[in-house]
């Protein structure tokens, strides 16, 4: 349980800490540790088959997300690739991506040989703006790839009826977004596929790993071989019919998933519950507005808690140093991405070595007013697993924030 203190000075200039709650991850005890013994010890360490531990996960998880399929690889980038891949892209088709995401969600349309065009964000979610997504589409458009960014839904009805009167695939980056719901379906089974990412941050992790989910029997089936060095079911061992790698995961991280999926249910309505809290506490205090959660039912999975932070109500304290002294008063936080994604030197250098781009392409050109905003001014993140912490640490995080605002505005 977290004490409020009654410092007044800041403990970035040597006061007593607002937050004194530790908040540990990964979460794990006894049954972790012998699952994972067990698949030691038993030496069946791999998954050459993909079978074993590994297929038992893969339905625990698909039924999780009650989905037709779904199939483990290497890591949370991978699973988008394949994802394209498999629904059909050609090199130097268009794929729209928001500027405020990690490179991953980009990147990997430059590594399938397409052009990433940034859509920009909506200002009261920070996911992909709907409205802004039909303007970018063109001739060469073949995907959309909304992110649930901080776990929070996407505007779903309207990305889905934008897709099909365009005959476009929607692939749903859902590395933050394990557990939420948008009116009552899991994140990822909306579209045409879903993507998830294991890494060690993420809500749901064994340190590495990624996994997609589809209904869709074709769309499987291809991913399934490029996870598997092109294997397909009917052929025999050395028979390979798609250029796929081993992106496969091993058994140990399977078990782990397994554990920690267990517990996945109860953490996400933890996240949710102190999301939806700290919203009400936050809301009070001039300067901080958290962002919205829409107008229809969801359930948030807070990968990240995210304010949006209004300068010249705290003495026109620049955001980094709203940050530093948040985070010194013990709140974990981060100011976010320092600026959106086509400013990456890969995009502004044109460094993508991708021979299918046209020269003209240019993003140099590109600005999308409300992530700049974001990056530059506004976007405050506190991290998933203080999100687990109690109403109280929840009260603490608000009460820093006053603390700061009350010390800056003297």
């Amino acid at each position: 349980m977290n004490t409020l203190t009654s410092s007044t000075q800041l403990a970035i200039h040597g006061g007593e800490k607002t937050v004194t709650t530790s908040f540990p991850w990964p979460i794990f005890d006894e049954q972790e540790v012998q699952a994972v013994a067990d698949v030691v010890r038993s030496g069946q360490w791999g998954n050459p088959d993909c079978a074993g531990l590994v297929a038992e996960f893969e339905q625990q998880f698909a039924d999780y997300c009650g989905s037709k399929y779904a199939m483990t690889c290497a890591n949370g980038s991978v699973s988008l690739r394949m994802a394209m891949i498999a629904c059909g892209v050609k090199p130097g088709d268009e794929v729209i991506v928001p500027p405020y995401t990690f490179i991953a969600t980009a990147s990997i349309v430059l590594e399938v040989n397409c052009v990433p065009v940034f859509v920009d964000i909506e200002p009261d979610t920070y996911n992909l703006d709907p409205t802004a997504i039909e303007a970018a589409i063109t001739e060469r458009t073949k995907a959309i790839i909304p992110v649930h960014f901080a776990g929070l839904p996407c505007n779903m009805d309207a990305i889905m009826d934008i897709a099909r009167r365009h005959n476009l695939r929607v692939i749903e980056d859902a590395a933050h977004a394990h557990g939420a719901e948008y009116k009552g379906r899991k994140l990822g089974s909306i579209g045409d596929v879903g993507s998830f990412s294991f890494q060690s941050s993420k809500n749901l992790n064994s340190g590495e790993g990624g996994i997609v989910i589809t209904n869709d029997d074709a769309l499987y089936e291809t991913m399934n071989s490029l996870r598997n060095v092109g294997r397909l079911p009917h052929g025999q061992w050395y028979d390979h019919f798609n250029p796929g790698c081993n992106y496969r995961i091993t058994q140990l991280q399977a078990v782990l998933l397994s554990q920690q999926l267990k517990r996945l249910d109860e953490q996400t309505i933890t996240r949710d519950e102190n999301g939806i809290y700290l919203d009400s506490l936050l809301a009070d205090i001039n300067g901080i507005t958290p962002l919205s959660r829409g107008n229809v039912a969801i359930r948030h999975s807070h990968h990240l808690y995210i304010f949006k932070y209004d300068k010249s109500e705290f003495g026109d304290t620049s955001k980094a140093d709203f940050v530093a002294m948040l985070a010194a008063e013990g709140v974990p936080c981060s100011g976010g991405y320092p600026h959106p994604l086509y400013k990456q030197p890969v995009f502004q250098q044109k460094n993508w070595m991708c021979y299918a781009i046209p020269e003209s392409v240019d993003y140099s050109q590109t600005y999308c007013p409300v992530a700049e905003r974001a990056c530059s001014d506004e976007a405050v993140w506190i991290f998933q697993f203080a999100m687990l912490g109690t109403r109280s640490d929840m009260e603490s995080f608000a009460e820093a924030i006053r603390k700061i605002q009350r010390t800056v505005n003297k």
